[in-house]
Order: C-alpha cells, then sequence, then structure tokens
C-alpha cells in the first residue's frame, strides 16, 4: 500500500510538472517580445532558480559533474533546444496554440528514427504502429484546422521542424543517464541562454521588458515552465512506470490546448478533436515503445 501510495504521488508530480509546461505556450503568446528575446529571459530567469536549488540541496553554487563529456553533450543538446524552442515560439504567430503544442510533443517518433540512423537501435514492433498513428492525427488536425483554410500552414510544419530538434535534445539528453538531473537542467539551461543571444541580436538585440506584466509573464514561464515544470517531471519519471508516465506526459498538450480554448478562443471541432485524440494515442504508444528499448 504504501509503495502504491509512493507511485501516485510521483505520478502526480510528473502530471503537474507537465501541466505546468502546458503553460509555456500561454505565456509566449502573452508576451510582446521576439520570439529569440522570450527564449533568452526564458532561460536567463531560470538560473537563479536553479543556483538556489542546488545551494539548498547540495550546500554549493557549484555544479560538479561526473564526467566533462556531461558538460559537451549538454552543449549539444542545447544547440538543438534553443533551435526546437525558436522554432515552437515563431510558430505560434502563425498556427494555433493547440496545433502547435500538440505537434511539437510528437517528437518521441523522431527519437525513435534518429535512435536507428545513429545508434542502430531497431525500434519494436510497436513503433510502426505508433507512427502511423500519431501522423494521421496530425495530418488530420492540420487539414481540419483554420490554418489550412487559411493558407498558414507554414506554422505547423515549422512545429514538425521544431519536434525533430526536440527529439534531438531528447536522444542525446537520454545518453547522460549516469548524471544528476539538476546537473543537465542547469547547463543545458546555460548554453541555451548563451546560444539565445545570437538570434535576439540578429532580432535587434537584447530588449529590456518596459512593464512590469511583461516582466511578471517572463518570471512565470521561467520558474512554472522552465524550472518547475522540468524539475517536477525529472524527479515524477524516474520512479514510474512507463505506461503511467505516457500518460501524464500527455498533460502539457492538453493543459495548452485547453487554456488557448478559453483566453485565445481557439476553439476546436468535433473532426479536430477526434484527430486531437488519435495524435494523443499515437503519441502515448510512441513513449511507452522507447521505454521498452
Amino acid at each position: 500500500m504504501i509503495e502504491n501510495f509512493q507511485r501516485s504521488n510521483y505520478f502526480i508530480m510528473l502530471a503537474a510538472g507537465a501541466m505546468l509546461i502546458g503553460f509555456a505556450p500561454i505565456f509566449v503568446k502573452w508576451s510582446e517580445l521576439s520570439s529569440s528575446g522570450i527564449l533568452f529571459y526564458r532561460m536567463f530567469l531560470t538560473l537563479p532558480f536553479l543556483l538556489a536549488l542546488n545551494l539548498i540541496k547540495n550546500k554549493t553554487i557549484f555544479f560538479r559533474v561526473k564526467s566533462k563529456k556531461t558538460i559537451f553533450y549538454s552543449a549539444i543538446a542545447s544547440l538543438a533546444f534553443t533551435t526546437d524552442l525558436l522554432l515552437w515560439h515563431y510558430s505560434m504567430n502563425i498556427t494555433s496554440v493547440s496545433n502547435a503544442t500538440i505537434i511539437v510533443n510528437s517528437a518521441p517518433i523522431f527519437v525513435a528514427i534518429l535512435s536507428f540512423i545513429i545508434f542502430k537501435e531497431v525500434p519494436n514492433k510497436g513503433f510502426v504502429l505508433s507512427f502511423f498513428i500519431t501522423y494521421f492525427g496530425i495530418t488530420g488536425l492540420i487539414m481540419f484546422s483554420n490554418n489550412y483554410a487559411n493558407g498558414k500552414v507554414l506554422g505547423d510544419i515549422l512545429c514538425l521542424v521544431a519536434a525533430l530538434f526536440y527529439g534531438t535534445y531528447l536522444l542525446i539528453i537520454s545518453r547522460l543517464g549516469k548524471e544528476t538531473a539538476l546537473n543537465i537542467i542547469f547547463y543545458t539551461t546555460f548554453f541555451c541562454c548563451i546560444f539565445s543571444i545570437i538570434p535576439t541580436v540578429i532580432e535587434g538585440g537584447v530588449k529590456i521588458p518596459t512593464s512590469t506584466i511583461e516582466w511578471g509573464n517572463l518570471i512565470l514561464l521561467a520558474f512554472l515552465c522552465q524550472f518547475g515544470g522540468q524539475f517536477l517531471i525529472t524527479i515524477g519519471i524516474a520512479n514510474i512506470s512507463a505506461s503511467s508516465g505516457s500518460i501524464g506526459l500527455l498533460m502539457q498538450p492538453l493543459t495548452a490546448t485547453i487554456l488557448a480554448s478559453f483566453i485565445f478562443s481557439e476553439f476546436l471541432n468535433i473532426t479536430q478533436l477526434l484527430f486531437v485524440g488519435i495524435t494523443f494515442l499515437g503519441i502515448y504508444l510512441a513513449r511507452i515503445n522507447l521505454s521498452k528499448k
């Protein structure tokens, strides 16, 4: 009974973390900054929270890694994550929040494909099924959305590219299993902050928010999504079953879709909801198939 209670707590932590990350596209849509500017502040404002947590937990401000390769691979992963977030943030100026979030969360499919190409890891039989289910759902979601009717399918295509880079990030991070979660989160956040400066400069430089509302929006994005969401997911996912974890992580696109319908009036019709359900099923199966390797 105690063990079941603990697993339930870990599931709640993971689902809560995914739900917090589901708020990210809302804060992005609310921001007046450029896509790269939002990314920079999202990472920059997260660093003090990570430093404070490390000081409380490990009694030091230094993040000592077990291997120097961790820093190198974290940098490569962060480059992919930076590209993913830039495309994702930009796509929300073109497509809907629900489309952007659901499509980007198809990243586990790309993890399996990249694992096969790079590491020759043959996906299990269930992968083919999850692949076709996921992209059948995504195709239907795009075809029956207002974006398709208005000729703005570019936003959905950018989300697919973002999913590829997100999958690359997840694949690299999965190879750092011997490192502590806090170290991985810190170094990926740090490098993302550094990498985001380049596109920010190209878009006109780092602009300081001029209103208290904008500062509050960015701080909430950093604290709730990048810091709180990632940390809760990292703790929870390591202590529950793959199937439970897959269900919990679906809270991210589900939360974003529900919030967008109320805040931005991005209501989905019955046909779209059907394809959203199909896509969720495919993503769920893909995550379970990955865990069985």
